[in-house]
């Protein structure tokens, strides 16, 4: 796993460098490649089971997802798709590791954000108010089904899965923000780096 580790990191690192301070080719090569990277742990990972699919699958979704985002022309609605199907993927995956409980402030607290997260890009996203909003919103179950699983059993596998659906929802809040109310340094770069670290912890939950 060290070397794999080693290459995820070095090209996740060119491209949170590249997303940061150019130049955009860079960008384009590095995001697939550490996506790619990702899906190659994952399938080296001693427990790998058969829902452990369900992880290869919402990485190969997200790897569609940027490929889409790449392409010239509107392709947002199909990207927001593709996202949306990872983030399923990885919600079936996280409820069929546990049995169902009810921690009730984590839902709570995941309602306020989606509320005030909306509330906020609402009026810029015209035709694509629906789609976003139920994007936002399986992302939101994505994390609270990775929150109940730590809540109902703290184990270091749950706690990586938790963290890393933490850092996805940070992630698409921030994209979400900066496109479409307003722009702020770094927000690419932070993007970037909160998109790689929660796939690759959502991973690593695969070795623990």
């Amino acid at each position: 796993m060290l070397w794999s580790f080693i290459a995820v990191f070095f090209s996740g690192w060119l491209y949170v460098d590249a997303s940061y301070r150019g130049p955009a080719w860079q960008r384009w090569v590095f995001k697939p490649i550490t996506l790619i990277l990702l899906l190659m742990l994952a399938l080296q990972a001693p427990t790998f089971t058969i829902l452990s699919y369900l992880v290869i699958a919402g990485l190969c979704a997200s790897l569609a997802g940027d490929a889409l985002t790449l392409l010239p022309g509107q392709r947002t609605m199909y990207a927001i798709g593709a996202f949306f199907l990872s983030h399923l993927l990885y919600t079936i995956w996280f409820a069929s590791q546990m049995t169902f409980s009810f921690f009730w402030p984590l839902p709570l607290v995941l309602l306020i954000i989606g509320a005030l997260l909306v509330a906020v890009i609402w009026s810029r996203l015209e035709e694509l108010r629906w789609p976003i909003c139920t994007f936002i919103g399986m992302t939101l179950v994505m994390v609270w089904m990775a929150g109940e699983q730590w809540f109902f059993r703290p184990t270091d596998t749950a706690l990586s899965g938790f963290m890393g659906a933490s850092l996805l929802l940070l992630s698409y809040i921030v994209w979400l923000v900066s496109h479409y109310r307003r722009r702020f340094s770094s927000d690419n770069a932070i993007v970037a780096a909160c998109y790689f670290a929660g796939h690759f912890l959502i991973v690593r939950a695969l070795y623990l």
